[in-house]
């Protein structure tokens, strides 16, 4: 039996994720992390979508320590996402070290059950400038998960080398593109489905969307070229 874990948010791209994987693999876990994150509904939603899809378990991690060590927009209701740069040339919704901590408890995760596969949704197409959506990145951590646990582990990412509009295309593959844009939670400032349009995460989403809907051949023949190239 394949098993996988998927690291999910409830957000678009971790959600179509999931979608795929369900399709994919013959178990399906879900791994939600709790790092006192600005809305706590995503956490909700992360539940309410993994038990609709019919995952075999979904575990919610309390990993708030995270928080006290990581100052972002992500973490702190005081300070608002920002469109701007900070000095450093990242956002400031940019929370250090939480795909180091994600992945490498969900390697630990996938060992306990046999798992064969960590699925994450990062992307280093519309990554936002975050260090650690980096193709290069994922692949380091995954070795040194390799060789710390002593059992083979992919760290699989489905959409690194898609854009959103391909990503929207993928959902739509799949079927499920009302399905994310209705029932996904992408919105820096929690709001469910098209989110509040105003944020960051929102112009990414929608500007994907729309992209998509105004081109849908040429969008999924560069989707169904980037698969076949990744099968070859």
């Amino acid at each position: 039996m394949r098993k996988a874990v998927v690291v999910f948010s409830g957000g678009q791209d971790s959600t179509t994720c999931l979608i795929q994987a369900m399709a994919n693999y013959d178990e399906v876990h879900c791994i939600t992390f709790d790092y006192g994150q600005r809305h706590k509904l995503e956490i909700e939603i992360a539940e309410a979508i993994g038990k609709d899809l019919g995952v075999a378990a979904h575990k919610v991690m309390d990993v708030g320590l995270l928080n006290e060590l990581a100052i972002s927009s992500l973490t702190r209701d005081n300070i608002p996402v920002s469109h701007e740069l900070q000095d450093n040339g990242l956002p400031n919704s940019f929370v250090p070290g939480r795909n180091i901590l994600f992945l490498t408890l969900a390697g630990i995760y996938a060992y306990q059950i046999g798992a064969e596969a960590v699925i994450t949704g990062v992307c280093e197409t519309d990554f936002s400038g975050y260090p650690d959506c980096r193709d290069e990145f994922v692949k380091s951590l995954n070795q040194s998960l390799v060789l710390g646990m002593d059992r083979p582990l992919k760290i699989d990412t489905p959409l690194m080398w898609l854009n959103k509009a391909e990503t929207w295309a993928l959902a739509d593959q799949h079927g499920k593109l009302d399905y994310i844009r209705n029932q996904t939670l992408t919105c820096y400032n929690g709001i469910i489905g098209d989110g509040c349009g105003n944020c960051p995460s929102c112009d990414l989403r929608r500007e994907g969307l729309e992209s998509y809907l105004s081109n849908k051949d040429a969008v999924m023949k560069a989707l169904t070229d980037k698969q076949a190239a990744n099968r070859a």
